[in-house]
């Protein structure tokens, strides 16, 4: 009876050897459930949907465009990752904590073996992230103002800094066994990559790739195929830098084997040929064809005709064509003499030359009634691009509202602003410094134009009074209200309103 009351462990020991793959996944999958529930796990979760939340409705005014959409994805996994890394190492610390380590070693898994399962217990975190980043892309991409194509790959950013962040817990728990290793990781980490410790080169690409998260310095946006983000390299980065500190960590937890020095080598090479070729330079043919866009656009864009108007946009952005004509409708029902029916040519413009990594100034057009209108709308951008019509239409041109600090640019903001839901809004929001009241350089898809206190003044008294009554007496006096020159003074008169207190003078 002793006997085989010595054989019996030895017995069921053997008969679940075979089924340690099958024990490491059921471990995996117990060490996820508790991870999930963990208290910073779900404050970080709680906090990453609150992000998507409060700033989806509010990406680019609604009108977004989806190759910038996709670029916005990725900074709100990086709370979740920090907290998938902090979890999952004390995890590992668990049986160093309780003193349990010890008994494990009458179990069929081995130490490397229930390393791999705490990395493998980092995945429904990962893909739950994913969730969240393919129902924020999904939220601007069904929004009827979007525009342009967005990248899978950089939709993988966020899902893959999870993964990287949880498997480092994991290795630090393996080679650091104390509970301060991933508090001063994460110290490390914001100190290496937001605190500016390391050099992370200049120009789009260059060593800056080696970051996280890569961002660009343009609020802007450009046609999707001028880019050329090496976002699919970054995300192979990613993949081959997380695969292989997991395996790593299953290594420094006692897993041996060919295989496994086999899939450490081949995730090394994953990350660092995506490392290199995401800091090779700028393709030649990509800067030739962002100077094509930015001087001579109209070889690429698309024009249509609305209301007896031309509209030229790159191909992204036709489906708002109407909604540009929209508001050169209301600001020429407003005008009077020949600007009430003159055509204009609305094209868009942009400044393409470095990218995405810096913003450029847009020269104004010297062509008669050609009005330049942005990659953004929604926001300011509407009166903006409103103020540009009207001038256009007092001035001119583009290139002639420059040196319009007369009584003109009252007739302008009237014509640009008088239509608007919001008239007073709409002026606050056009205004460099978001006032109603004294002088302000007010802001234009090109140059910007010049109001003075005493422009301003008239201004807001004419938005005060029934829209029908004034337009009726800007259709009557049209010519005498953009003639060169005029005062402001002669405009509040004609206009009935008071006159500025003082003389027509721009800076």
């Amino acid at each position: 009876m002793s006997a085989v009351l010595e054989e019996a462990p030895v017995t069921e020991r053997t008969a679940h050897s075979g089924g340690a793959t099958s024990a490491t996944l059921d471990l995996a999958l117990f060490e996820a459930r508790r991870l999930l529930t963990r208290i910073p796990m779900l404050l970080a979760f709680a906090a990453y949907v609150a992000w998507i939340v409060w700033r989806t409705p509010k990406f680019e005014d609604g009108f977004p465009a989806l190759q910038n959409a996709d670029r916005a994805t990725q900074s709100g996994p990086l709370l979740v990752g920090l907290a998938v890394m902090l979890c999952a190492n004390h995890a590992v610390l668990r049986s160093q904590r309780h003193d349990t380590e010890r008994h494990f070693g009458v179990l069929v898994l081995t130490p490397g073996r229930r390393t791999a399962a705490h990395v493998l217990s980092v995945v429904p975190a990962v893909l739950l992230v994913a969730v969240g980043v393919a129902g924020q892309f999904g939220w601007e991409a069904l929004r009827p103002g979007a525009v342009g194509t967005g990248s899978v790959a950089e939709l993988l950013v966020g899902p893959l800094l999870v993964l990287l962040f949880g498997a480092v817990g994991v290795l630090l728990a393996r080679l650091i066994p104390s509970g301060f290793a991933v508090p001063m990781a994460i110290v490390l980490f914001f100190f290496l990559f937001f605190a500016g410790a390391v050099p992370t080169g200049t120009g789009e690409r260059g060593t800056r790739w080696l970051a996280p998260v890569v961002g660009e310095m343009s609020s802007g946006a450009i046609p999707s195929d001028l880019m050329d983000r090496p976002a699919a390299w970054h995300a192979l980065y990613l993949l081959g830098l997380g695969l292989t500190v997991g395996l790593l960590a299953v290594v420094a937890g006692g897993g041996r084997g060919w295989a496994l020095k086999g899939a450490v080598a081949a995730a090394l090479a994953l990350a660092v040929t995506g490392g290199v070729a995401q800091t090779s330079g700028l393709p030649a043919k990509t800067v030739v064809a962002r100077a094509a866009a930015t001087n001579n656009p109209e070889k690429q864009q698309t024009c249509v005709n609305r209301d007896g108007s031309t509209y030229c946009s790159f191909p992204e952005w036709q489906p708002r064509t109407a909604t540009w004509a929209s508001v050169v409708r209301h600001v020429q029902s407003l005008a009077g003499g020949r600007a009430h029916t003159q055509p204009v040519l609305v094209r868009q413009r942009i400044y393409a030359t470095d990218g995405l990594y810096s913003d450029g100034a847009i020269d104004p057009s010297a062509n008669p009634y050609q009005v330049t209108v942005g990659t953004g709308w929604g926001g300011n951008r509407v009166p903006e691009f409103s103020a540009a019509v009207s001038s256009v239409l007092v001035a001119g041109s583009e290139k002639a509202t420059g040196g319009m600090c007369d009584g003109r640019m009252v007739t302008a903001m009237w014509l640009a602003l008088s239509w608007q839901p919001d008239p007073m809004r709409s002026l606050r929001d056009v205004r460099l410094d978001d006032s109603v009241t004294g002088s302000a350089i007010v802001l234009s898809p090109t140059d910007p134009l010049q109001m003075t206190a005493g422009q301003t003044d008239v201004v807001r008294e004419l938005l005060a009074k029934p829209q029908q009554s004034v337009a009726a007496k800007v259709k009557a006096h049209w010519a005498e209200l953009t003639a060169p020159k005029v005062t402001s003074a002669r405009v509040a008169e004609l206009l009935g309103v008071a006159a500025p207190k003082e003389a027509d003078k721009c800076d």
